[in-house]
């Protein structure tokens, strides 16, 4: 992953016929459940329920070649295509996705039903979990309550990178996803780690210009990931049957021979001693600390303290002052036993000043 440029993939998550689910393997998806449904009249598309490993359990799966047939059709579900305008298109509210390699999604009838074999599949995908992550935010009181945080529509680009890598370009605020292995769309968590880039960009433009700063970036990306995976498998009622601290489950099944398959975690357990001057590295002792304070509050007060505390961060900021920071917003917001909790999830990192 990374913010801006490319980088080699080990290191980043920042990163063709149209066929139908009846075609697979004779098989069909099992039926939306009524939480995400689409109603007379609404947008239909056919998305991974966060991705194929997560969902199954099955940590064998491989790309395959892109084939329909090395994923279980039980891993797809048909869901509701919320806040699209009327172009036709993938374009809405919250995002708008574009290809260069592959036919772009249209549909006069609104319905997005591909498979993981077409082009159009990966933009439905980055529709969805774009939509999704700013949902997510909105429901959080960002945009309302509180200061919106991207809250306009995110410009999306599938396939224009000719390697496995994606990015997000503050030159142009448009996300670009790689393809290569399992193709980076396929995997929610990659989708929404990519996003966070854009959200941090939109609180505080330019963020991440020192090494500390690119590793929240990279941190905040991979909770974001989990978060608002989390909050989907809740909503929609959708199996995990994968540690939800594991980023990535499926697009790193290329990457990875241990398993479960991740390409980071947020629960590495890394203290501030373990830096090496790598940013999706380093970034794994911030993201160890947000999900602490997640377990600590409760996912809503953690998210909104995160989020929020994030408007205050400058460009280049260090741990310590980021982590104080998030303390004095979780006092703000929360009081005394919030920000208590706050500063013993940074200071059980041993950053310093904690």
């Amino acid at each position: 992953m990374s913010r801006s440029t490319p980088a080699p993939r080990r290191l980043t998550l920042a990163l063709a016929a149209t066929a139908v689910l009846a075609s697979v393997a004779g098989v069909t998806a099992p039926p939306a459940l009524a939480t995400s449904a689409p109603v007379a009249g609404q947008a239909t598309g056919r998305i991974f329920m966060v991705n194929p490993v997560q969902s199954s359990g099955d940590e064998s799966l491989t790309d395959g070649k892109d084939a329909d047939s090395a994923v279980p059709a039980s891993a797809y579900t048909t869901v509701a295509l919320r806040n699209l305008d009327a172009s036709g298109g993938l374009s809405g509210r919250w995002a708008v996705v574009r290809s260069e390699t592959g036919t772009p999604a249209r549909s006069d009838t609104g319905d997005f039903r591909y498979t993981r074999g077409a082009d159009q599949f990966e933009q439905v995908m980055a529709y969805f979990w774009v939509n999704e992550a700013q949902e997510y935010l909105q429901g959080l009181g960002f945009g309302s309550e509180l200061r919106g945080a991207n809250d306009r529509p995110q410009n999306v680009r599938l396939n224009q990178w000719g390697a496995d890598n994606s990015f997000f370009t503050d030159k142009k605020d448009e996300i670009r996803f790689g393809k290569g292995g399992v193709d980076d769309a396929e995997d929610a968590e990659v989708i929404v780690h990519e996003y966070g880039h854009a959200v941090h960009e939109a609180q505080v433009p330019g963020f991440g210009s020192s090494e500390e700063a690119g590793s929240i970036g990279e941190a905040w990306g991979d909770y974001l990931a989990v978060s608002v995976g989390l909050a989907a498998d809740a909503k929609y009622g959708w199996p995990r049957n994968t540690p939800e601290a594991c980023v990535a489950d499926w697009d790193s099944v290329g990457y990875t021979s241990t398993t479960p398959h991740c390409l980071r975690r947020i629960d590495s357990g890394k203290v501030y001693a373990d830096k090496v001057g790598e940013v999706h590295a380093d970034g794994e002792i911030w993201s160890q600390a947000l999900y602490d304070i997640r377990r600590a509050l409760g996912a809503r007060t953690a998210d909104r303290i995160i989020v929020n505390a994030q408007f205050s961060f400058a460009p280049d900021t260090s741990f310590t002052a980021a982590a104080l920071t998030t303390v004095s917003t979780a006092r703000a917001m929360y009081g005394d036993k919030a920000a208590a909790a706050v500063r013993t999830a940074f200071a059980a990192r041993q950053i310093p000043g904690l």
